[in-house]
């Protein structure tokens, strides 16, 4: 076995996979002390160590994966995503650069990579994003319409939620969100217009039951699939493992065959 087949094997343990889980852990737990001024005053230096440390071991992980993979290690959606992710951290964070201190957070989401019941999640969203654009253009249609009405018929009494276009899509994103939808923006509008439920429930039929529900459902059904589609290939590798020693059984049985 080579020294990059050991490296791979070694990266692929469950022991290591654990402690990289858990220091992205405990490096999200070292970058929320760090919001406080209170702890900061008092253990300021320590925690900026080992974030340091935390970082380092993902440099030092990242590097062992190239070593390990070869080219073949920017083929890989994932690999990408982490590389990105910690080059992101090693930029220096000066006070020109302060977003990039703020971006180190996203460490965090490295979780993701290394999980795969969350990888599985967040494939399962991206094969959705097709299907979620076609939802996409047709809450669009939907909110197009609504606010030109909503700007039409509410607009000269309520200017403040509905006087222009865009006020009125915001008005009716938050109504599709309801959030205080019924006491603070319906009912006062049903107070001058007494039949504007006629407009506002089917609005909220539509949107928020029908066009929300079929996002979820496109995003579970990938989900679904991303999980049969791993499945399958697990069961095609075992298979393929499981046949291959029958054929190497084959093999030293027609030898011993032969030798007799």
């Amino acid at each position: 076995m080579t020294l990059r087949q050991k490296t791979a094997a070694i990266l692929e343990t469950q022991f290591v996979q654990n402690f990289v889980v858990g220091v992205i852990i405990f490096n999200a737990v070292i970058l929320g002390l760090e919001t406080s001024q209170s702890v900061m005053a008092r253990v300021g230096g320590l925690i900026e160590m080992l974030d340091k440390i935390c970082l380092a071991i993902f440099v030092v992980e990242l590097l062992a994966k190239m070593f390990a993979q070869g080219l073949q290690f920017f083929r890989r959606g994932w690999n990408i995503f982490d590389f990105v992710i910690v080059g992101v951290s090693l930029v220096p964070g000066s006070d020109g650069m302060s977003v990039l201190r703020a971006l180190r957070i996203l460490r965090v989401l490295r979780v993701v990579s290394v999980v795969p019941s969350l990888r599985r999640v967040v494939e399962g969203f991206v094969t959705a994003l097709p299907g979620m654009g076609s939802v996409f253009l047709l809450m669009g249609i939907v909110f197009y319409i609504g606010a030109v009405m909503a700007t039409k018929l509410f607009g000269e009494s309520f200017p403040e939620w509905f006087g222009t276009l865009g006020k009125s899509g915001y008005s009716l994103f938050q109504i599709m969100t309801l959030e205080s939808w019924s006491m603070g923006i319906v009912r006062p509008v049903m107070e001058i217009y007494p039949q504007a439920w006629i407009f506002f429930v089917p609005f909220i039929m539509v949107t928020t039951f029908a066009v929300v529900n079929l996002l979820v459902g496109l995003i579970v059904n990938s989900m679904q699939d991303a999980h049969a589609a791993e499945e399958n290939a697990a069961t095609d590798a075992y298979r393929d493992e499981v046949m291959r020693k029958l054929n190497a059984i084959e093999a030293r049985l027609d030898g011993a065959g032969k030798n007799r």
